[in-house]
């Protein structure tokens, strides 16, 4: 590799062929320089790095090529060359960032009139295009209005609302995708190979996942990574690089947040706080982990089975409700917001793990233990049926020592009136998972020795853990004192789930806190001699 050439231009696609993604930009290009349906402006639109000015460089070679209008320039001839190398007399390349006024666009523009100077078409690429002032877009405006044959416009910005309408409007527009990162990952893997530096599989996935979908960083952290090395990219030197979180830590921390443990969460804030660990990074990656915690609760399919986190993934997913990670998330993305105002890093992450222990609702105080468990977990897997998943009778599980007379009776309870679920499962000895998949069930059916769950659309993750319905059959089982076969189906039913009386439980004694504190008679007085306002949000109720 050249000393003195950067991967991101050394690698920068010279043919659509080259070019990583964006193929909805490509082939519409393609078919407009076939057929010769060429337009006289383009605006590329999309966030840094992920092709603009690139796929602007190959259309005007596309455009000049001396071998005709064609999607597949030789790159041989003079034009293809000089374009490449950035020498080409018809190809302006202007950044409108530092060439804002009216004064530099009129003299562009002027010099639009005149014919190019070699080439076929005179090609305009304005980088950045919405810095321009209002006056220099007026200026533009003229000129597209009633464009010379001769000339092409290229337009690229990150901000297309700050473009006016009028320019939009005569503009074709084309709106750039970030690249998937696995997109990323498979492309810096090929150009390690071809430079011939050996890497860690996980360490591309890190920069990949730094890159957040430009080709362009990805890149330039790869390059990074290489200055770096000692002829190989590895995780740890990729970790220490990119200053990245341990992931341990994460899931630990969300660990203590189920388990409600104050202490726990201090301890492991305090431990990456030892080490240096940046608590603004930390925040960072973990609104990014809730976010895949909250797919994964929509949509567990879209956890692939190769994934390493899958299972801990899976078991979060059951763990928390759906309106407690977007809570935990919300208040992640705030405390990142305020950690720059906070007395020291520290300080802003400890008071938003506390924020989120605070808002979060009451729990049993018997928890799954989500962490060590996790690595161990088998990954879950998707019921054979969208509707129903079965688990098989198995023998009934009593306790030792269970009186004769309590499980005769509990054996014919099951083929009486149905029981109230809610109050059924207050008798169940059943926990973590298993107790999250029961509190959003309603009974659908009982019969001699089958039990019918109804599940709701919204919950429908907790179908895909064989373990935790499983573990709920059992405890049924062992209730019943006789063989239980489970079956939990999708759908809605008109009664509320237990979770949900829980919840709307919550709500009525919060509100009866909240109109008891709002009446009280020193509270209005204090109100008005201090002119205070009551928040409501940091009212809780007496449990």
């Amino acid at each position: 590799m050249s000393a003195t050439t950067v991967l991101a231009r050394k690698w920068r696609p010279k043919t659509f062929a080259q070019l990583v993604g964006q193929e909805h930009v490509v082939r519409a290009l393609s078919n407009a320089l076939t057929q010769n349906r060429l337009h006289h402006a383009y605006l590329f639109t999309g966030t840094r790095g992920v092709g603009k000015t690139t796929i602007a460089r190959i259309f005007a070679k596309s455009l000049n090529c001396e071998t005709g209008i064609t999607a597949t320039p030789c790159g041989e001839c003079n034009a293809c060359r000089e374009i490449d190398s950035g020498r080409f007399i018809d190809l302006i390349e202007l950044d409108a960032a530092s060439n804002t006024g009216i004064d530099n666009m009129r003299e562009v523009l002027d010099n639009a009139q005149y014919m190019p100077t070699s080439a076929r078409f005179k090609v305009y690429i304005i980088d950045e295009v919405h810095m321009l002032s209002k006056q220099a877009f007026n200026s533009m405006l003229k000129t597209l209005e009633e464009p010379p044959g001769h000339v092409k416009f290229i337009l690229a910005t990150t901000d297309p609302h700050k473009i006016p309408v009028t320019v939009l409007s005569r503009c074709l527009q084309f709106n750039l995708k970030q690249l998937p990162r696995a997109l990323i990952a498979e492309h810096l893997e090929y150009v390690l190979e071809q430079e011939q530096m050996s890497f860690d599989v996980s360490a591309i996935g890190m920069i990949a996942r730094a890159a957040q979908g430009s080709m362009r960083d990805a890149l330039s952290l790869l390059d990074q990574a290489i200055a770096f090395s000692a002829g190989k990219v590895g995780d740890a030197l990729v970790h220490t690089m990119l200053g990245a979180i341990d992931q341990g830590y994460l899931y630990d921390l969300l660990t203590a947040l189920h388990e409600q443990n104050g202490a726990k969460l201090i301890d492991i804030a305090d431990n990456m706080s030892a080490r240096s660990i940046s608590f603004d990074a930390a925040l960072q990656e973990l609104a990014t982990l809730l976010h895949r915690i909250a797919l994964t609760q929509s949509m567990p399919q879209a956890i692939v089975d190769d994934e390493p986190e899958r299972a801990r993934l899976l078991e979060l997913a059951g763990a928390f409700t759906a309106e407690e990670i977007q809570l935990y998330y919300q208040i992640a993305i705030h405390g990142r917001d305020e950690i720059d105002l906070a007395p020291d890093e520290y300080a802003g992450f400890t008071m938003t793990l506390l924020r989120m222990l605070s808002f979060a609702p009451a729990r049993d105080m018997a928890q799954p233990v989500l962490g060590p468990h996790a690595a161990k977990a088998q990954p879950a897997t998707r019921p054979k049926s969208a509707e129903s998943n079965a688990v098989p009778a198995s023998p009934a599980e009593v306790p030792k020592g269970t009186d004769s007379n309590v499980r005769t009776a509990n054996a014919k309870s099951i083929s009486g009136d149905h029981p109230d679920w809610g109050v059924l499962l207050t008798q169940l000895n059943v926990q973590g998972m298993a107790q999250q998949l029961a509190k959003h069930c309603v009974l659908e059916n009982i019969s001699d020795n089958r039990i019918i769950l109804c599940l709701s659309q919204e919950h429908k993750h907790l179908q895909t853990n064989r373990s935790a319905i499983e573990k709920l059959q059992a405890a049924l089982a062992a209730y019943f004192a006789k063989p239980i076969r489970l079956e939990i189906v999708l759908g809605e039913s008109g009664s509320a789930t237990p979770a949900r009386i829980e919840q709307q439980t919550k709500n009525h004694k919060q509100q009866l806190a909240a109109d008891s504190i709002a009446q009280d008679r020193f509270v209005r007085e204090a109100q008005i001699e201090l002119d205070a306002d009551l928040i409501e949000e940091s009212i809780r109720p007496i449990q």
